[in-house]
C-alpha cells in the first residue's frame, strides 16, 4: 500500500529519503558485507558513523566547542533521574517550570534526590499556556533550572528562552529539537529522545557543557554518570548503533535541505496552515493560547466526544493516521515534526474542511 501521513507524536514518521537510503544500505553497508546492525561498535566503519553524526549535529546546531555531545539510551525518562544525580551537587536545590505531563514526571524523579521548587506553573489553566518568567524568579543558589521547551501532549512551547543568570538552564527538547534555531550557549544541558525529530526510538541525545560533567558523587551508578559517556565518546558500552546511523542520515537530510533555518521556515508555514484553519473553523477549535502554540504538536477538538471519535475513524480511512489526542487530554492532536511534508498538513486541512461541511 502507499505510505500514509503519520501524525503520531512518537515514534513519528521519518523523512522518506532517509528511509530509502537506509533500505538501500540495509543488507550491505559500505561494501562491508554486513548490515549496520551487525557492525561492531568498535569497528572503523561504525566509528566513522558516530563521529560524522556528532560532527553534523554540531554544525546544524552551532554547538560550541566547550559542549559535549553524548549518544545514550534510556529516553528522556532516564534523563529525569540522570540530571539531578549529576547536577544537584552544591545547594541540592533546583527550580522547575511546570508546563505539563513531562515536567511533572521530571520533577517527581528530581524530588527523590534534592529540594525541588516549582518556580512557575500553567496547571491553573490545564497547561494551555507557557507562564511568564522573569530572571528574579529564579533562586541564584539553585544548581539548575529545568524547562520543557515544547510540551508534546499539551501542545505548547516556549517562544523565548528565560534568563536564568549564572544558574545553568536544563531543557527537555525531545519534541522540538532541530525544528527551529536556538542558541545552545543559553543552556547548560539539552536532552532529547530521538523518536520525534532525530530518528527511531531507543536513542537519546545529550548536549552538555563540559563544566557540568564530573560532579556526580561516588554513589552515582556508572551508566547514569555523564562522565562515563563523555570519557568514552559514547562508547562505554554498546550504544544504539542503528539509531545513531539513522540519526546521521537525518542530519544529512537536514543539511541538504538548508539546515535548521530552512527547516524552521517550513515548520512555521506548516503550522500556520493548520492554525489559520482552526481559528476560522466553526466546528474545530484549539485549546491553546495563541502566544504559546507549538509548531510541532497541535491539539484540537470538536464540540462532542462522538464527533471526535468519528473524525479520527474517518481520517484514518483516508490515510491520515494517529490523530487521536493523548488519553490525558482527549480530542485530536496533529504532530507535524520535521519529516511531515507540507502536503500532509494540507491534506489534513482539506479533510477537516470536508468533515466540517458534512457535520455542522
Amino acid at each position: 500500500m502507499e505510505r500514509v501521513y503519520n501524525f503520531s507524536a512518537g515514534p513519528s514518521m521519518l523523512p522518506l529519503p532517509v528511509l530509502e537510503k537506509a533500505q538501500k544500505e540495509f543488507v550491505n553497508y559500505a561494501q562491508s558485507g554486513m548490515s549496520v546492525m551487525e557492525l561492531s561498535h568498535r569497528s572503523a566503519l561504525f566509528t566513522d558513523i558516530i563521529v560524522e553524526a556528532e560532527t553534523l549535529l554540531r554544525e546544524l546546531m552551532s554547538i560550541p566547542e566547550n559542549y559535549k555531545v553524548l549518544f545514550v539510551q534510556g529516553g528522556a525518562s532516564t534523563q529525569f533521574s540522570m540530571i539531578p544525580m549529576n547536577l544537584l551537587v552544591n545547594s541540592k536545590k533546583a527550580d522547575y517550570v511546570h508546563t505539563g505531563s513531562w515536567s511533572k514526571k521530571a520533577m517527581a524523579e528530581a524530588k527523590k534526590i534534592g529540594d525541588i521548587r516549582i518556580v512557575a506553573s500553567s496547571e491553573d489553566k490545564n497547561f494551555s499556556y507557557i507562564p511568564t518568567l522573569q530572571s528574579d524568579m529564579f533562586d541564584p543558589e539553585a544548581d539548575y533550572v529545568h524547562i520543557t521547551t515544547n510540551n508534546t501532549i499539551e501542545g505548547t512551547k516556549f517562544s523565548s528562552i528565560p534568563d536564568t543568570g549564572r544558574v545553568p538552564l536544563v531543557a527537555d527538547m525531545s519534541s522540538n529539537i532541530l525544528s527551529e534555531q536556538i542558541d545552545v550557549s543559553q543552556f547548560g544541558l539539552i536532552y532529547a529522545g530521538a523518536q520525534k525529530n532525530i530518528g527511531p526510538a531507543g536513542l537519546t541525545v545529550v548536549i552538555i557543557r563540559e563544566d557540568l560533567i564530573g560532579k556526580a558523587d561516588a554513589n552515582c551508578p556508572t551508566m547514569l554518570n555523564y562522565k562515563t559517556h563523555s570519557d568514552k565518546q559514547s562508547l562505554y558500552n554498546t550504544p544504539p548503533t542503528y539509531g545513531i546511523y539513522i540519526a546521521k542520515l537525518v542530519f544529512e537530510w537536514l543539511k541538504e535541505l538548508g539546515g535548521i533555518a530552512a527547516m524552521e521556515k517550513i515548520n512555521r508555514e506548516k503550522a500556520k496552515i493548520l492554525y489559520d484553519f482552526l481559528d476560522e473553523s466553526k466546528l474545530f477549535s484549539s485549546p491553546i493560547e495563541k502566544n504559546s502554540r507549538s509548531l510541532m504538536n497541535i491539539p484540537f477538538v470538536a464540540p462532542t466526544e462522538e464527533l471526535n471519535a468519528k473524525f479520527i475513524k474517518e481520517a484514518k480511512a483516508v490515510g491520515l493516521e494517529t490523530l487521536k489526542g493523548h488519553r490525558s487530554v482527549g480530542g485530536m492532536r496533529a504532530s507535524i515534526y520535521n519529516a511531515m511534508p507540507t502536503e500532509g498538513v494540507k491534506a489534513l486541512v482539506n479533510f477537516m474542511k470536508e468533515f466540517e461541511k458534512n457535520n455542522l
